[in-house]
């Protein structure tokens, strides 16, 4: 590191130069990202895409890619004789998006009718025809026309995600930055931390962009990558600057930087490696929804890690002492803070010294309780409740609800395969589909079927495939919808007795919600294993003990266990309601996927700050107590600033007006706040005082495996005044 940093500190210019030029390339690129992001889900290998490959391949269409036309009319109005002009303007809305094809318009209630805009799109394609699909359906006479649909409310969203950033980041998460940064250093020292994110993010939504041309990636992308590219690279940039702070008060400027490189820059290192280990498992994911977030992941504490090694050296090299003699907060005021701090973490060290096990007993009680609601954790794959009312394609979502129903939002969609040697004419399809028909009427969340007469356009032109639509009662994504969609598959499809040689496969609302957590909690143990495994690993590493990377394992898991369980408490059970937060039963599932992978990341990061303090004083005087005690005093206030700035960055997703993204901001929030109160200010320090020198055993056999120096339990001689434990 020592030899890097000199290199670095050489070739300063060019390194500016660089950095400089990536600011603009990137800046270019990243303003294209949103139109390439889509909120699908997609599948693989399930039964929801192979009905979706007979649809988008026999039919011309995907379910997630269909504009859908609602017309309300006015009172008094015939809703029949409106018919005419909703299909004039079905037809112009097909001949303005590529492969557009009308499908019929019918009414579908008193005073509702219906049209769909089928094509072959991508979503994240067709949402950009949104503008047009409008201007061409224009307007009907005698009633209100909507346009709405999968790719019309992702079109609509995605200026609520651009508005939902600026409000995290302008009105909350760089504030309260500024302000803490204030108080830490004093000085206009405060603008390298900004420097170094102005650097990181984007280019990091750069790369985002790059594999967006190619991947399915989802439109929360660009918000997380943002608020959460703030935060660490606030946390990094603070963790490097304030340990050159100390480093210059006795050595000279490139020297201090060499020195600060050498131990806060290797832990800035370990710790933006566990958050991208946490993180790319998540590219073994079987859903690209989730592949994709991994990439963000993988790419945010990355291009961090990259900008700590090169840029912020040459920042604190070029900028360092001249932004240091200008000062925003007097002298006096820093000093008797500063003294304050310092008291008020080495008071709290030596009394958790002195009573170590009632400090973890009453610590992990609190952890326990909180995490207890986690065993009423129900999780589905979100809500149209949960994204703004008023837009333009939500209203007519609304419309349609009220008509037929939540389920017809999203309806279930049934490919039947009537095999080479029938056709949707065979006599014994059209009596299994008859009987497929009885018994969906019979099912209590039934509310109707398109296709049943298999008729053009519900059959394809060969006459094999047959493309069902149904209705249901509730939501596709409720308890409900998905009993239903269970139902379906094993129990309706199944009495239909269809002959041999016919597949039917259901996709759509209701089916693609059981498959999607199916598919991604069946993988989500195997990502806690990885994570685990290579955390731990890399943490041996880092700390050179076998102890110590299985405490930290161990007190993250209490402390995204005590997250979920307060997600349950603010959103479930509707504590969240006094701040405005809307109460729903259940969790995106994608959130505690997400969080354990993120959390498990930046946990790790204040244990890789606080612990590699404590190992340079276990290294200088093999004493455990003093190694505990001082590097919880020198580091409590950094930790307790950077947890804050993340706290504040996280808090920019609550303030958003997105559910999925407010319960995502929460977990996050509520798990750092615990991370760095009760976890690193408390647990820590009094299970490594109970551990002793256990904490820093490492035997010869493992530390050459891992080509490190070992720490052998030999006996030591105290050092004076201190208890040698």
């Amino acid at each position: 590191m020592e030899r890097w940093t000199r290199f670095v500190l050489r070739h300063r210019w060019p390194v500016v130069g660089t950095w400089i030029i990536l600011f603009v390339v990137s800046g270019w690129a990243a303003s294209g990202l949103s139109r390439l992001l889509t909120n699908r889900f997609s599948i693989p290998g399930s039964e929801t895409a192979k009905a979706e490959k007979i649809l988008h391949d026999q039919f011309g269409q995907r379910s997630d890619g269909a504009f859908q036309l609602v017309f309300r009319v006015d009172p008094g109005t015939d809703v029949r004789a409106a018919l005419p002009s909703l299909e004039a303007a079905g037809e112009r809305a097909a001949e303005a998006l590529p492969t557009g094809r009308f499908v019929s318009a019918q009414p579908i209630s008193p005073d509702v009718a219906s049209a769909f805009v089928t094509s072959n799109l991508q979503p994240a394609d067709a949402k950009n025809y949104t503008d047009e699909v409008r201007e061409a359906a224009g307007r009907v006479v005698g009633g209100t026309l909507y346009v709405t649909g999968a790719p019309a409310i992702t079109a609509d969203l995605d200026p609520v995600f651009n508005e939902d950033i600026k409000k995290g980041e302008l009105y909350i998460a760089i504030p309260i930055a500024l302000l803490i940064l204030l108080f830490v250093f004093g000085t206009l020292t405060v603008l390298i931390p900004f420097l170094f994110s102005l650097a990181a993010i984007p280019v990091t939504l750069a790369i985002i962009w790059i594999f967006a041309n190619y991947m399915e990636l989802s439109t929360y992308l660009q918000n997380m990558v943002t608020l959460i590219g703030l935060g660490i690279a606030i946390d990094y940039s603070l963790l490097v600057v304030y340990r050159y702070r100390e480093e210059r008060r006795s050595m000279a400027r490139d020297d201090a930087i060499v020195r600060t490189m050498a131990t806060a820059g290797r832990a800035v290192v370990f710790s933006g490696t566990a958050v991208a280990i946490g993180l790319a498992l998540m590219l073994a994911m079987p859903l690209p929804f989730m592949r994709g977030f991994g990439l963000g992941g993988l790419f945010i504490p990355a291009v961090s890690v990259a900008c700590a090694l090169t840029l912020l050296p040459v920042l604190l090299s070029l900028l360092g002492d001249r932004l240091e003699r200008v000062r925003l907060v007097p002298r006096a005021v820093m000093n008797r803070r500063a003294d304050e701090e310092r008291n008020m973490w080495a008071r709290l060290a030596r009394s958790i010294m002195r009573r170590p096990l009632p400090y973890a007993l009453a610590t992990s009680a609190v952890l326990i309780a909180l995490a207890i609601p986690v065993l009423t954790l129900q999780v589905g794959p979100g809500t149209n409740k949960g994204i703004p009312q008023d837009l333009p394609s939500v209203q007519g979502l609304n419309v349609l609800a009220g008509a037929l129903g939540q389920g017809a939002l999203s309806p279930t969609e049934v490919a039947i395969d009537t095999g080479r040697a029938r056709g949707a004419t065979d006599p014994e399809v059209r009596a299994a589909v008859a009987r497929l028909v009885t018994g969906l009427r019979a099912d209590p969340e039934f509310t109707g079927i398109r296709g049943a007469d298999l008729e053009p356009p519900y059959v394809d032109s060969t006459g094999r495939y047959v493309h069902l639509q149904i209705t249901n009662v509730h939501e596709y994504g409720t308890p409900e919808a998905q009993d239903f969609a269970r139902r379906l598959r094993s129990q309706i499809v199944a009495a239909a007795d269809f002959p041999p040689g016919v597949d039917v496969f259901a996709g759509g609302g209701p089916p693609s919600s059981v498959d999607v957590i199916e598919t991604a909690y069946g993988a989500f143990p195997w990502l806690v294993l990885a994570v685990l495994v290579a955390t731990y690993f890399l943490l041996l590493r880092a700390f050179r003990s076998l102890l110590l990377p299985l405490k930290a394992i161990i007190l993250n898991c209490l402390s995204i266990g005590a997250a979920y369980g307060l997600l349950v408490i603010v959103f479930k059970l509707g504590a969240g309601s006094a701040i405005g937060l809307e109460t729903y039963d259940q969790i995106e599932f994608w959130i505690p996927i997400f969080l354990f992978a993120m959390l498990f990341g930046l946990s790790m990061d204040y244990e890789v700050f606080l612990v590699s303090r404590m190992r340079e004083e276990w290294d200088a005087t093999h004493d455990n107590e003093h190694a505990v005690a001082v590097g919880l005093a020198k580091t409590g206030r950094i930790v307790s600033a950077a947890g804050a700035i993340m706290f504040a960055a996280f808090m920019g997703f609550v303030a958003g007006s997105i559910l999925g993204l407010q319960q995502f901001g929460f977990g996050l929030a509520a798990a750092i706040l615990i991370d760095v109160t009760i976890i690193r200010a408390l647990l820590v320090p009094s299970a490594m005082k109970l551990f002793g020198r256990w904490n820093w055993w490492l035997p010869p056999n493992v530390a050459r495996v891992f080509r490190v120096k070992p720490s052998p339990l030999e006996p030591r001689r105290p050092a004076v005044g201190t208890s040698g434990r």
